[in-house]
């Protein structure tokens, strides 16, 4: 007998609990919950949402979200085609706030459709919402909940909203840059794709027409910034991104700094190459020449840009009267590539033509057979020089010592010679004025 009463107390436990679940699932009064979302149901299913609507309506107040997901997803269905049909300004707004409402209950209510929900909401923001700030808001959250998942013309609905905002004078130039920034960054993680490359197109060309980053806004949000935390290599690499594409943002200090740091923390030749021209451009001739040669010397430099970039570096020492480095530069190009050969040689050329070396009358005139060594071997390499070529040999040929001259130091013309001037070395043959 006593096992029987524990068996049916048992049954009568679980009987409770059952009812308990279902009144949870929906609502106090779950018969009328239940009721009504049959009967706005058979309406919907027959398309005949004039009737489903109060039905809806009535099963909406009844029952908890939890109800049915159902009810969410047509319920927003129902709303737009009231918001469509609603005249009144109130009467449209009150429509369009239970519609949003719906995809936030959606979105709390069933974890695994929160993404879906609230992607949702942020088109019908798009769709309904005339309201930048509003819009803004809803935006931003709808990308911090979803982020990698948010739906991509989300960002692109996110940026355009704070430059309107920017425009009405209700956020300031960081916000938007920072509005910016955070798609990007988002974006960044993505696959590489043809979508997501186009998407990322499209906001950064949204951005740049908008304007609101120019190159003095960027310098004064960043720099303090930067002074504070110089090693925060996530804002580094933000302010050489930002700066790095704002046309003629590459020629100031902050720039530069932050290039630097970031070469020092992950040193690379093609970040030393930057860093050269960088200070090249601002007349930071030492630095430029220690980090053009870095670059050279770095072991991930690629091979097939060492000839140009030998002679790239020999046309700068040569400009910045460093003419045994850029001899040495040239001759390398042209070591490494035929098709330099010809620059390389013409380089040569007038770096032995400039050069000053003094001494007797030989001494001080023999770098003009060299110089004019190597420019018969350019316009020999290179027959689009020849013009150039002659015209120097021409005017450097009226330095040449007399037969008389020569003969005084026991030299004559044919006769081997060598010349050693301005770090430079080389063996040439004499030549006298005919």
């Amino acid at each position: 007998m006593k096992k029987t009463t524990l068996v049916l107390l048992a049954a009568a436990m679980a009987l409770i609990g059952t009812k308990a679940s279902a009144q949870g699932k929906y609502g106090a009064d779950s018969a009328e919950c239940i009721k009504y979302l049959s009967y706005y149901v058979e309406y919907y299913k027959n398309k005949n949402y004039d009737e489903a609507l109060p039905n809806w309506r009535k099963a909406y107040s009844l029952c908890p979200p939890t109800a049915r997901e159902n009810m969410l997803i047509q319920g927003s269905t129902l709303m737009q085609k009231e918001i469509a049909k609603a005249k009144d300004a109130e009467l449209r707004k009150a429509r369009i706030d239970t519609l949003l409402t719906l995809q936030d209950q959606r979105a709390a209510t069933y974890p695994k459709n929160k993404v879906k929900a609230l992607n949702n909401k942020g088109l019908y923001v798009a769709q309904y919402v005339k309201d930048n700030e509003y819009a803004y808001a809803q935006y931003n959250s709808i990308i911090d909940e979803n982020k990698a998942e948010t739906l991509p013309n989300i960002f692109l609905l996110d940026l355009n909203a704070a430059i309107e905002l920017y425009k009405e004078k209700k956020v300031d130039a960081e916000e938007v840059i920072n509005c910016y920034q955070k798609s990007q960054d988002i974006l960044a993680t993505l696959e590489q794709n043809e979508e997501n490359d186009k998407l990322k197109a499209d906001i950064e060309g949204l951005f740049i027409q908008s304007q609101v980053a120019s190159c003095d806004n960027l310098i004064s949000l960043f720099t303090p910034r930067f002074e504070a935390a110089p090693d925060d290599m996530t804002l580094v690499s933000n302010i050489v991104k930002m700066l790095g594409t704002t046309e003629g943002c590459q020629n100031n200090d902050l720039f530069l700094k932050a290039v630097t740091v970031m070469h020092q923390n992950e040193p690379s030749a093609s970040s030393a190459y930057y860093l050269y021209k960088l200070n090249s451009a601002k007349g930071e001739v030492e630095a430029a020449t220690n980090y053009f040669e870095e670059a050279l010397a770095s072991e991930d430099a690629d091979a097939s840009k060492l000839a140009d970039w030998q002679l790239e570096y020999a046309t700068f020492c040569v400009k910045n009267g460093i003419n045994g480095k850029g001899f040495e530069a040239a001759k390398k190009a042209a070591e490494l590539s035929p098709a330099n050969q010809g620059k390389a040689y013409y380089l040569i050329g007038t770096i032995w033509g400039s050069v000053r070396c003094g001494g007797n009358e030989v001494t001080g005139r023999a770098n003009y057979w060299v110089a004019i060594d190597y420019l018969q071997k350019a316009k020999a390499a290179d027959a689009s020089l020849t013009d150039d070529c002659n015209k120097l040999i021409g005017a450097y040929s009226v330095y040449f010592p007399q037969a008389a001259e020569a003969f005084m130091y026991d030299l004559k013309s044919g006769d081997s010679y060598t010349v050693s001037c301005g770090g430079m070395k080389a063996t040439t043959t004499v030549r006298t004025q005919k």
